[in-house]
């Protein structure tokens, strides 16, 4: 069996407690008939992040892009996926909610050709809420009511039923993104990605996985009274909007 190439993009921004750890775990995961290649996008943190990276800089299965200020997740995992060559890529973050662990079950449609994109979805149980975030049920409360509003308007414009788009495990072929135009800097980019990738024929799979919601405190980076109206708009321009970057196969 050939080995394959599976490309992470690991966008970081002032994830001190957890970096260091989500990078070993990733390079000691082991997956059948892949190797790892991990490619870290550093935006200029202020935490000591951008130094703990640093110390990775001579690992052979790393790639690390410094950018000289952060312009946002979104920017972050669009550079990185600039520099992918792996068959397939996965997007991870630098935090602990979501597990390696999943890696497996995550590659195993795009393995078996059942899918082309796969998306880990946290809500696979009848509990209605995805986060719990500890002393913060308000806050709680505002995502996991946008969650699923913003579920619906995907789900309505995209004829789709999907149960989790905005999940961070996005998993698919790297052909699947060729020439597709992308421009979003924030998590409007976890709208743009997944309604493009549908409007380019790849409906995704949903996979259930593990999650563990962090709070504010611990350093989750939405900000409640600004991101959800760019979500909005992302909705709408992304489904009706450029698709791909020549103008003449624009749909």
């Amino acid at each position: 069996m050939k080995t394959k190439i599976l490309s992470i993009v690991m966008p970081v921004y002032n994830e001190a407690n957890t970096v260091q750890k989500k990078i070993i775990e990733i390079l000691n995961k082991k997956i059948y008939g892949f190797e790892i290649d991990l490619i870290i996008v550093e935006s200029n943190s202020t935490d000591g992040s951008k130094e703990i990276v640093k110390n990775f800089k001579n690992n052979k299965n790393i790639k690390i892009l410094f950018q000289k200020k952060p312009l946002g997740k979104g920017n972050a995992v669009r550079e990185g996926l600039k520099v992918c060559s792996g068959d397939i890529i996965l997007i991870q973050d630098a935090d602990d909610e979501y597990s390696v662990d999943d890696y497996d079950k995550l590659l195993e449609p795009l393995i078996t050709n059942k899918a082309s994109f796969v998306l880990g979805t946290r809500h696979h149980s009848n509990v209605w809420k995805i986060r719990t975030l500890e002393n913060e049920p308000f806050k709680e409360y505002l995502l996991n009511v946008g969650h699923i509003f913003f579920t619906f308007l995907v789900n309505l414009f995209c004829s789709t039923k999907l149960k989790d788009p905005f999940t961070m495990y996005k998993v698919f072929f790297r052909s699947c993104i060729k020439n597709i135009y992308f421009e979003a800097n924030r998590f409007d980019f976890d709208y743009e990605l997944v309604i493009k990738l549908i409007r380019a024929g790849h409906l995704p799979i949903e996979v259930p996985i593990n999650y563990k919601s962090r709070s504010f405190g611990d350093g989750k980076k939405i900000r409640l009274l600004y991101d959800p109206f760019t979500w909005i708009y992302a909705v709408i321009k992304y489904r009706f909007g450029k698709l791909y970057k020549n103008d003449t196969l624009k749909k």
